[in-house]
C-alpha cells in the first residue's frame, strides 16, 4: 500500500493523493509512505522517483546495517525497527530531500503509523509544518528509538530477578538464563550501536538537510541512543559478573565434593590394606589361629579410622 500526505503552502494537510496527480509546485512538501508494498509498487522507487539503483537495491534486498548515504541532493537512511517481544529487526528506509520524504518498509509498523498520525494531528501548528521533511524524519527515528527502551528495561528486570532469586535455582539453570540474556543483549547491541553511530553522523554532517533547530531534535535521539548503549554495556558487564560468579560457585562445590571423597577414600585406604592382608588366607599366618585376632583387628581398624578423622579435623580438612 502506498499512502501520501502533502502540506500546502497555506499549511493545510492533504492525504490520499495519487502519485500521478502530485504537482510539487502546489505543495510545500510531501510524504510518501510505502507501507508493506507489493512488487509492482516497489518498482515505483525506480520508475517514478528515479532513486539511485544502489539505494533501491538496499530497500529490496537483505536486511542492511543502519547507515546514511548521500545521492546528489538526496539523503538515504537505513533504520531498524525492533519488536520488543521477539527482538526481531525490521528495516525502515527513508529518502529525504528538501521538499519530500519517502519511507519504505516491507511490514506494517506501529512506529511509522504513530509518526504519520502525529503529523496530521498537528496540522494547525505552523511552526512544526515549517520544519518540513526533516521533522518527519526525526519523528520516525524518534518513534523507532523509543521502542528500543522496553526491550532493554525487560532485560534489566530479568537481571534484577536473577540476582534476587538466583540462590533457589540450580547452577545449570542460572547459566542457561545468563547466556540467554547475553544473547539478547548482543542482538540489541547490533541494532542500537549502529543507530547511535548513524545519529552521530547526522549531527556532524554538512550534507543533511537540517537547520540548527532540527539538529537539537536529532541530538535528543542521539542522547537516547547513548543512554541505551550505556545500559546495554552495563547489563553485559553484569551478566559477565554473574557468569563468573556461578562458575566460581560451581568450582567451589566441585572442590568441596572432591575433598570429601578424598578424605573418605584416604580413611578407608589403610583399612582396606589390613582387610586385604588378612583376607589372603595363607597357611602360615599366626594371627589366624589366635582366639582374639578378629576383635583385635576390628578395634585396630576402628581406632585407625577414628585417629585419621581426628587428625583431618585438626588439619582443617573438613572446613
Amino acid at each position: 500500500m502506498i499512502r501520501t500526505l502533502a502540506i500546502t503552502h497555506s499549511h493545510e494537510v492533504v492525504t490520499g493523493i495519487p502519485l500521478e496527480k502530485i504537482q510539487m509546485d502546489n505543495y510545500a512538501w510531501i510524504w510518501v509512505d510505502f507501507n508493506a508494498p507489493t512488487p509492482d509498487e516497489s518498482e515505483l522507487l525506480t520508475t517514478y522517483f528515479h532513486f539511485h539503483p544502489l539505494a533501491v537495491e538496499d530497500c529490496l534486498h537483505v536486511l542492511q546495517r543502519p547507515k546514511l548515504d548521500y545521492y546528489d541532493e538526496l539523503q538515504f537512511f537505513v533504520l531498524h525497527a525492533l519488536d520488543p517481544g521477539t527482538l526481531h529487526v525490521e528495516e525502515v528506509d527513508l529518502f529525504l530531500s528538501q521538499h519530500m520524504i519517502v519511507s519504505f518498509h516491507s511490514q506494517e509498523l506501529e512506529e511509522v503509523d504513530e509518526a504519520w498520525l502525529e503529523i496530521i494531528q498537528h496540522v494547525h501548528d505552523r511552526k512544526i509544518w515549517a520544519r518540513g521533511p526533516s521533522y518527519c524524519a526525526y519523528n520516525v527515528m524518534d518513534k523507532l528509538v523509543d521502542k528500543y527502551f522496553p526491550s532493554v528495561f525487560m532485560i534489566e528486570d530479568e537481571l534484577a530477578e536473577l540476582e534476587s532469586k538466583g540462590s533457589v535455582k540450580s547452577v545449570e539453570d542460572l547459566m542457561n538464563q545468563v547466556f540467554d540474556l547475553r544473547g539478547r543483549l548482543l542482538k540489541l547491541r547490533r541494532t542500537i550501536v549502529p543507530m547511535r553511530d548513524l545519529m552521530y553522523r547526522v549531527l556532524n554532517s554538512q550534507h543533511v538537510q537540517s537547520s540548527n533547530e532540527h539538529k537539537v531534535y536529532f541530538g535528543d535521539i542521539y542522547d537516547h541512543l547513548l543512554k541505551l548503549t550505556d545500559m546495554i554495556e552495563a547489563d553485559r558487564e553484569m551478566t559477565a559478573d554473574l557468569r563468573d560468579s556461578y562458575i566460581s560457585l560451581n568450582s567451589n562445590r566441585m572442590n568441596s565434593i572432591m575433598k570429601t571423597l578424598t578424605v573418605i577414600t584416604t580413611i578407608f585406604m589403610p583399612l582396606t590394606l589390613i582387610a586385604g592382608i588378612y583376607g589372603m588366607n595363607f597357611t602360615n599366618m599366626p594371627e589366624l589361629g589366635w582366639k582374639y585376632a578378629y576383635p583385635v583387628v576390628l578395634l585396630l581398624m576402628f581406632g585407625l579410622a577414628v585417629g585419621m578423622v581426628l587428625w583431618f579435623l585438626r588439619r582443617g580438612w573438613f572446613k
